[in-house]
């Protein structure tokens, strides 16, 4: 297989963490295509996913998955433990609502500010801004900070009681976060706490160590 991606993108750390937590990284090629040089908006990463987003991964037989979620399925279902998507359909569905609400909610809306509010990725890549739309997705990330931590004082994980991919995606918000320099709220202790639990998972420790420290 085959990932296409860049290795500090807080998306392409979501579908990283995955392959560490089942332990087949071995099983992949990492192809760099480089953000800042826009090269995910060139015709020939086009080609592969028509969205122009990271990462992507190409299966054996030369097709493309791009999305991490999507992507995150496939491999579960390549290599069954431990499963990062639930085992029942109700576990199923869960984690599926909750890392669909962590996109929303907080790491798409993060992506936003960085892309509208920022100078993102450079005068290149950033053909449009509308900086007022940007400054109210950063406000979105940070009630969507408050919603997870509301949850996470309920429960150990984001879906419940295992670790799954609705923790990858928060965990993806997190770094994008840190990318953007938008620190976490310190009331939000249920949530800081979590992700020092999370810290502790060798998956996300290394994921960590190559992007900026969280603020």
């Amino acid at each position: 297989m085959k990932i296409y991606d860049w290795p500090t993108g807080p998306y392409p750390a979501r579908v990283r963490i995955a392959l560490a937590e089942k332990k087949i990284q071995s099983r992949v090629e990492f192809v760099p295509v480089n953000l800042w040089k826009g090269e995910h908006k060139k015709a020939d990463f086009l080609a592969k996913n028509y969205s122009g987003t990271l990462p992507v991964l190409e299966v054996e037989d030369g097709t493309f998955l791009a999305e991490c979620t999507a992507i995150t399925v496939y491999l579960d279902a390549l290599e069954g433990e431990p499963t990062l998507t639930g085992r029942t359909a109700y576990e199923k569905g869960v984690i599926h609502m909750m890392t669909k609400q962590a996109e929303i909610e907080m790491l798409d809306a993060i992506s936003v500010y960085f892309h509208h509010a920022t100078p993102g990725l450079g005068p290149d890549v950033e053909l449009y801004q509308n900086r007022e739309w940007g400054l109210r997705q950063r406000d979105k990330a940070l009630r969507g900070m408050h919603y997870f931590d509301s949850v996470l004082r309920k429960q150990n994980f984001i879906a419940g009681e295992a670790f799954s991919m609705a923790d990858i995606a928060v965990i993806g918000g997190f770094i994008f976060a840190a990318i953007v320099e938008l620190p976490i709220p310190q009331e939000c202790e249920a949530l800081l706490a979590w992700f020092a639990r999370m810290q502790e998972r060798p998956s996300v420790r290394e994921q960590l160590a190559i992007v900026p420290p969280i603020h």
